[in-house]
């Protein structure tokens, strides 16, 4: 099978690139491990940033700046720029396909303010914004009778063929193309068990883009989200903050402001459970009416993953790993250091984001970039020629593990690697910790020869996925760990006790390359 456009991935960021491309009369195929409507970008529920103009004090430059000052130093400005000076035109299209969001009393776009913007900015959609995004996009594909494939797990990339496993039957799959763009979202899930994230974002499109050559940046840097429920580390979104929620520990006291960056107000909380205190949101006093209109989805969470209604009680929370800033390093054009391989969304590294993510930017991020990306890889998809690169012996790969034992429990260590790289490679680091952390994850690994899968099933075999995407968890913790070790200062989500202030030697990028043989 041979394509103009290969697009991995379908949330948010790959079906964006797909409606783009096609726009340029490309031939476009989008390939997923899962079903489209599915994606993480459901998750995103706060906002999508744009200087609508709705508010006086708000503008692009103001926009820019903010995303800048989050960034720690480490954003790009060109990048930055274009993605801030193409959000209105970004939420007008998104508009124009029916994009239900909330209004204000004037029928405007309604907008709020989410951490570390210096003016209301965040379009929404109640507390569903990037599940209406994900629907609306999806339901344009099909209305462009763009092709899908769904459950293929990508296995690897080799010059312009993308290597799968059909989920279904367990086969080996092959698809070529002129040009490839892999949007399969983040990484943190290899903080298994405290992440507001699916099993799923296991970084499985970063893990094949290093293998096959390509560079990755920012790996330290994941940021962790201050609100996930205490029990499930399922999200509560910044919505509810930027709605006028509190954060009290179990006296009752207010000890950070809400609406500070991530990384700060997250850190406070930490030190608040450090102190062996509790910690809580408190919506009550916005009203019983006020959150059914506004943020209908954060009560129903509550309820069911917490058991507490929060109109009449407090949530107890814990930050939790949400979003991960590193990824495939890529250019202006959106591609990266092998040719014809492009990235966005969650796995790339744009540059935009640096060290810290403003809220809100990343919607904005998939959808901006998203659009771009598909429409530079149809352009790249007219004058390149096809090149198979580096063999990949997946079959026999997939054959040897079907016929190995299983003398050690993967599961356990997904178990126990998510608590170590939470506890350690988390909120708050240090040599000591980071080290305890490589040191177990070497322990992991050495046993990994001794695992394997239960279920011989060549049918929906979950344990078999499983159990790949638990080698590219190893894959991935190693090149956090490297990077996080590499970086001997604190800067934006990388804090290091040890290494506590900013330091301009460390203004630039941790890249990480693999050496291809």
């Amino acid at each position: 099978m041979l394509v103009d456009v290969l697009i991995i991935g379908s949330g948010g960021a790959g079906l964006s690139a797909a409606l783009s491309a096609q726009e340029k009369s490309a031939s476009v195929l989008v390939v997923s491990e899962g079903m489209p409507t599915r994606s993480q970008t459901c998750m995103a529920q706060g906002g999508i940033n744009a200087a609508l103009g709705h508010a006086d004090e708000d503008s692009v430059a103001a926009h820019a700046a903010d995303t800048l000052r989050s960034s720690k130093g480490l954003g790009d400005t060109v990048m930055i720029n274009k993605m801030c000076a193409g959000a209105i035109d970004t939420l007008s299209w998104l508009n124009s396909i029916g994009v239900p969001f909330s209004r204000d009393s004037a029928g405007k776009i309604a907008q709020r303010k989410l951490g570390g913007a210096s003016a209301k900015r965040a379009c929404y959609s109640q507390d569903y914004t990037g599940l209406k995004i994900l629907h609306t996009l999806y339901d344009q594909c099909l209305k462009e009778n763009i092709a899908f494939i769904n459950e293929y797990f990508l296995l690897n990339l080799s010059g312009n063929r993308a290597i799968f496993l059909d989920i279904k039957n367990t086969q080996i799959r092959h698809i070529e193309a002129k040009s490839i763009i892999l949007a399969t979202g983040g990484y943190s899930a290899i903080y298994h068990g405290f992440t507001t994230n699916t099993n799923q974002s296991t970084g499985d499109g970063i893990a094949a883009a290093y293998r096959a050559g390509a560079e990755v940046a920012g790996m330290e840097f994941v940021q962790f989200h201050p609100t996930g429920l205490k029990k499930s580390s399922v999200l509560i979104s910044e919505s509810a903050r930027g709605a006028g929620g509190y954060l009290v520990n179990g006296a009752g006291e207010r000890f950070v402001d809400e609406l500070k960056p991530r990384d700060e107000v997250s850190r406070a909380i930490w030190r608040e459970m450090e102190k062996g205190e509790s910690v809580f949101l408190d919506i009550r006093h916005l009203g019983e009416s006020f959150i059914d209109e506004n943020i209908p989805q954060e009560r129903k969470l509550s309820q069911l993953y917490e058991g507490k209604d929060p109109v009449y009680e407090m949530m107890p929370i814990a930050p939790v790993a949400h979003y991960s800033m590193g990824g495939i390093l890529v250019d202006e054009d959106l591609m990266s250091s092998v040719e014809g391989l492009f990235a966005v969304g969650e796995c790339s590294n744009t540059r935009v984001h640096g060290a810290n993510r403003l809220g809100g930017n990343s919607l904005l991020e998939i959808v901006a970039f998203g659009r771009l990306a598909g429409a530079n890889a149809a352009a790249y998809a007219q004058r390149s020629s096809i090149m198979i690169e580096t063999e990949f012996d997946d079959d026999a790969m997939i054959t040897a593990l079907f016929a190995k034992s299983d003398e050690e429990d993967f599961y356990h260590d997904r178990s126990s690697l998510g608590k170590i790289l939470y506890e350690n490679v988390g909120i708050l680091r240090s040599a000591q910790t980071l080290q305890a952390a490589q040191t177990a994850l070497e322990k992991i690994a050495l046993r990994q020869s001794k695992m394997g899968i239960v279920d011989k099933s060549r049918v929906y075999n979950t344990n078999l996925i499983e159990f790949l995407k638990f080698k590219n968890t190893l894959q991935v913790a190693q090149l956090v760990i490297e990077s996080a070790l590499a970086r001997e200062e604190s800067r934006g989500a990388h804090f290091r006790v040890d290494f506590p202030k900013m330091l301009d030697d460390f203004e630039k990028e941790t890249v990480l390359k693999k050496e291809i043989s």
